[in-house]
């Protein structure tokens, strides 16, 4: 029975072993998160760090303890293990680094990891908060939005 193609390029692409070279493959989490160069990058240096798993935005994120292990995990203060050591590997020179998400209608999460500056200068306009009515969300902002309200147990 032939396997269906997932629609997802990212589920395509986490999944699979086709021409995109993975960069990192977060082992220690039992490959939850795999990172690769953007195809069309817009900063000095531009990874996407995605899950292997299908979430479809960062709005299916909620406040509880998986989601916001996950988000801390790859996404947020812990992401040093993935998209922050690719950066600091591949552009050491860089001083300033940007993490952060698109919000619906983009579909798969994942997180955009610069090396700044961008390249060309107005590509920074696609990574620009909207606040309400959406936009671009830096990586703390959403950590800080799903941050369960009981303590995560050690």
């Amino acid at each position: 029975m032939a396997r269906a193609i997932s629609p997802c390029i990212f589920c395509q692409i986490a999944g699979s072993s086709n021409s995109t070279p993975l960069l990192h493959s977060v082992r220690s989490l039992d490959d939850k998160v795999v990172a690769f160069k953007d195809i069309n990058p817009s900063a000095f240096r531009h990874y996407l760090v995605v899950p292997v798993e299908h979430i479809p935005t960062v709005n299916d994120l909620q406040r509880r303890n998986e989601d916001y292990t996950l988000g801390k995990v790859p996404f947020g203060k812990s992401y040093d293990k993935c998209g922050e050591t690719l950066l600091r590997r591949d552009a050491p020179q860089s001083n300033q680094y940007r993490f952060g998400f698109h919000q619906p209608p983009f579909n798969h999460l994942h997180l955009h990891c610069f090396a700044l500056p961008f390249i060309p200068r107005w590509k920074q306009l696609k990574y620009m908060s909207l606040g309400p009515l959406g936009g671009f969300i830096e990586a703390e902002k959403l950590l800080e939005k799903i941050k369960p309200l009981s303590p995560i147990p050690p």
